[in-house]
């Protein structure tokens, strides 16, 4: 039995709950729990067979997990920092990217995981609605710098341009599949972001580009 095997719950264990309410379901075709990751939230992944899950405009997620225990997570940030009078200025907030940053590798090392052995891949940062403001660009270049500043690798991203992306992570085995919404998404994913407070429904997926990073 691999070293993650043994560090990592049954797959057969029901949904851990120690970062609050789970959004999660079952799906049996795959074998697999579904935990959604809305914005301004994070989660960690505790078994085998947890996936997570988010939608992303001009958010951003990072997906970083500990490459020899297989614990992971990923987070879901609105902002690099605190700005009055945008969605609030709660600088204690996991919708601005310095604070979600900081809380998701707090947590990783709460469940075991050694900095030196994460990794991350990073998505989103896409300027998904005409504004003089780039928030996308802005999200990605933060994730890129606080990365670099703290020493943890990114081994793979996908940011920028101007479509919406749904995002499964799976920190078992570090794999994300990416597919692209349609240019029409835009605007509603945005508008989501803003609202995140609200029930958040994903618009579906219809076509689009999908890539696997392993």
């Amino acid at each position: 039995m691999s070293s993650a095997a043994r560090r990592i719950e049954s797959p057969d264990a029901p949904p851990p709950q120690q970062l609050g309410q789970r959004r999660s379901f079952y799906d049996a075709a795959s074998a697999t729990w579904l935990v959604k990751v809305l914005p301004g939230e994070f989660n960690v992944a505790h078994r085998q067979n947890e996936v997570l899950v988010t939608v992303l405009g001009s958010c951003v997620s990072a997906c970083i997990r500990d490459r020899d225990t297989g614990v992971g997570g990923m987070n879901h940030f609105m902002l690099p920092a605190s700005a009055t009078g945008m969605w609030g200025d709660d600088a204690k907030s996991a919708r601005f990217g310095n604070y979600a940053m900081e809380k998701l590798i707090n947590e990783l090392m709460k469940a075991g995981c050694k900095r030196e052995a994460l990794e991350a891949k990073v998505f989103g940062g896409g300027n998904v609605i005409q504004s003089s403001t780039l928030v996308g660009t802005s999200n990605a270049e933060f994730v890129l710098r606080y990365l670099e500043q703290e020493d943890i690798p990114c081994i793979a991203q996908d940011l920028g341009g101007n479509l919406p992306r749904r995002i499964h992570y799976s920190p078992f085995d570090g794999r994300v599949v990416r597919r692209l919404l349609n240019s029409t998404d835009g605007g509603a994913v945005a508008r989501l972001e803003k609202n995140y407070a609200t029930q958040f429904t994903a618009a579906p997926a219809r076509g689009g580009d999908i890539e696997l990073f392993e």
